[in-house]
C-alpha cells in the first residue's frame, strides 16, 4: 500500500495527489474527469471510467485446445459469466458440424448471445444485451416465479397422475439456469466495472447478495426437477393415496417457507428472517417421520418417495439459507 498525505488548498479544499504510474498507464491528461465512488466500508474508489464502458472484451478459443464439444460448451459458459462481450472460436481447418451445434446450443442457453460473424474456420459471438436493462431484482423475481411453478407442478403431477406435467417441469429448468447465469454475469461485470454499479443503482455488496440468492434459487429448481422425475416413477405404480396426500401437504409447507424467504428479500426484517429459520427447523421431524414410513415399500417406489422427501427437505434448508444471507445483510446495514 502506498501512503500519501492529504494537502489543503484555498483554506477549505482537501487535495490528494495520484500516483504518476497509475495516471500514465491510463493515459489520464490534465483536466480529465475522474470518478470518485464512496464504498460501504468508508473507502473511496477512484476510476477514470465515469460512464459504463461497453467496449468489447474479446475471448478467443482455438479448437485445437478442446478435445470434445462438452469441454468447449463449459468454456463458452465460463466466458459468458465472466463478462466477455465478444467470443471468437477459430480452427485451422473447417469447423466441424458438432462445434456449430454447440454454438447454437450455447446461444439458446444464454441471454443476449448472438452469432455476429461466421465463416468456414471461425465463429464470432457478440453480446447484444445492455446489462442496465435487466435489473437484478427483476431477474430474480422471474427465477422465483418459474421455480415456484415447477415446485407446485412436480407434486401436482403426482397427485393427478399427469406425466406430461412432470416432464414439462424438467424442461423449464433451462430457463432458470439462463436467468441465474445472467445474474452471475452482471455481478462479474459490476466487479470489473464500478461505473455499471452506479448506472444500475446497486452497490456491489447488494449485487453479491442477489448473486448468492440466485444460486440458491437455481438449486431449488434442480430439486423441483428431482421431485418431478420421482413423480414420473410413481405415477404408474398406484402408491397409497394417503401417502400422496402426506407428500403434498409437506410440499405445501416446504413451498410456504420458500415463498416467505423470497418475500423477505424485498420487505423482510431481521425478525421475520429469523422466523423463517425457525419454521424450517420445525419441519425437520416431519421429513424424518415420513421417510421412516417407506421402509416396507417396494425398492423402486421407496427410492422415488425418499427422493421427493429429501428434495423437499433441501428446499426448506435452502430457504433458511436465504434467510441467513438476508440477516447478514440487514445486520450490516444497521
Amino acid at each position: 500500500m502506498e501512503i500519501r498525505k492529504i494537502q489543503m488548498t484555498g483554506g477549505s479544499s482537501y487535495v490528494l495527489s495520484l500516483p504518476k504510474t497509475w495516471v500514465t498507464e491510463r493515459n489520464i491528461k490534465k483536466n480529465d474527469p475522474i470518478g470518485v465512488v464512496a464504498q460501504a466500508d468508508g473507502t473511496l474508489l477512484i476510476t477514470p471510467n465515469i460512464h459504463y464502458d461497453s467496449t468489447a472484451r474479446l475471448k478467443e478459443f482455438a479448437l485445437k485446445d478442446y478435445s470434445d464439444p462438452d469441454t468447449l460448451l463449459r468454456s463458452l459458459i465460463g466466458a459468458y459469466i465472466s463478462g466477455f462481450t465478444m467470443i471468437r472460436i477459430s480452427s485451422a481447418g473447417r469447423i466441424p458440424p458438432k462445434v456449430r451445434q454447440v454454438v447454437r446450443k450455447f446461444t439458446q442457453m444464454t441471454i443476449g448471445q448472438e452469432v455476429a460473424e461466421e465463416s468456414d474456420n471461425s465463429i464470432v459471438l457478440k453480446d447484444i444485451l445492455n446489462p442496465s436493462e435487466m435489473p437484478f431484482e427483476n431477474t430474480l423475481r422471474r427465477m422465483y416465479v418459474i421455480v415456484k411453478a415447477m415446485h407446485e407442478d412436480g407434486l401436482y403431477s403426482l397427485e393427478q397422475g399427469k406425466r406430461e406435467l412432470a416432464e414439462d417441469v424438467a424442461a423449464r429448468d433451462t430457463d432458470v439456469d439462463r436467468l441465474h447465469w445472467l445474474i452471475h454475469r452482471q455481478f462479474s461485470l459490476i466487479v470489473e466495472n464500478p461505473a455499471l454499479s452506479l448506472k444500475m443503482e446497486i452497490t456491489p455488496v447488494l449485487a453479491a447478495t442477489y448473486y448468492q440468492i440466485s444460486r440458491i434459487v437455481e438449486r431449488v429448481g434442480d430439486h423441483a426437477v428431482l421431485i418431478a422425475q420421482s413423480s414420473l416413477v410413481l405415477v404408474d405404480k398406484g402408491i397409497d393415496r394417503q401417502l400422496v396426500s402426506k407428500l403434498a401437504a409437506l410440499g405445501d409447507s416446504s413451498l410456504d417457507v420458500f415463498n416467505k424467504s423470497i418475500q423477505a428479500i424485498y420487505s423482510g426484517t431481521i425478525r421475520s428472517a429469523n422466523k423463517i429459520i425457525s419454521d424450517a427447523d420445525e419441519l425437520e421431524p416431519q421429513y424424518h417421520t415420513l421417510a421412516d414410513s417407506t421402509r416396507k415399500m417396494k425398492v423402486q417406489e421407496a427410492i422415488a418417495v425418499n427422493q421427493i422427501i429429501q428434495s423437499l427437505h433441501r428446499i426448506t434448508e435452502y430457504s433458511a439459507d436465504i434467510a441467513e444471507i438476508l440477516i447478514n445483510r440487514m445486520v450490516a446495514e444497521l
